[in-house]
């Protein structure tokens, strides 16, 4: 039998190497570890997944129940994905990326997300793209148009008007910063 579990706040490459090496230490088998998900090929017994969720919790991370908290913590995991893990464009708007990847309708995962999280998938997915901006202006190694371009804004002009908007700054003032404010992902 077939089991999965989904996991809140994995959200990068070692995330995924944490959560592996605690089910290593564990000696629990998996199939693959995702980020937010785990599947086996068996279903884990229960005094493992008390271990497992101790050993979860020290280091930040959230077993989540099946049902509505873990279909957010899937729709936040595919936006943070795609936002901040993967080098192509996404050739689908998110709503379809979502609908798709989680088998819902998408003003099904909308109302639900606004209800429980405070804010619209739509203004998470800014959140996090302005944090991805704030990375690229970071290191400096792209103009503004190229970051535009590379997250699929319409125009510089644009993303300056988004980034100002959110951080109160323009992205100019942000790269003079000697300490930019940015933050974990997991925290957006």
């Amino acid at each position: 039998m077939n089991q999965t579990l989904y996991i809140k706040n994995m959200v990068c490459p070692r995330c995924i190497m944490a959560v592996e090496t605690v089910l290593d230490e564990l000696e629990i088998p998996y199939k693959s570890v995702q980020l937010g998900q785990v599947d086996f090929s068996q279903a884990i017994p229960k005094g493992k997944m008390e271990s497992l969720d101790k050993k979860l919790t020290g280091l930040g991370f959230e077993l989540l129940e099946s049902g509505k908290s873990s279909l957010i913590s899937q729709i936040k995991t595919l936006i943070i994905d795609q936002i901040h893990h993967k080098n192509e464009a996404l050739r689908v708007n998110f709503s379809t990326l979502l609908s798709d990847q989680l088998h819902h309708d998408y003003t099904y995962l909308s109302r639900l997300f606004s209800s429980v999280e405070g804010i619209t998938i739509e203004k998470f997915i800014t959140k996090q793209r302005i944090e991805k901006v704030k990375e690229m202006l970071f290191y400096d190694e792209l103009t503004l148009a190229e970051i535009a371009f590379k997250l699929d804004y319409s125009s510089s002009a644009y993303l300056s008007t988004q980034f100002k908007k959110e951080t109160g700054m323009t992205p100019s003032q942000f790269k003079k910063m000697h300490s930019p404010d940015r933050r974990h992902l997991d925290s957006l």
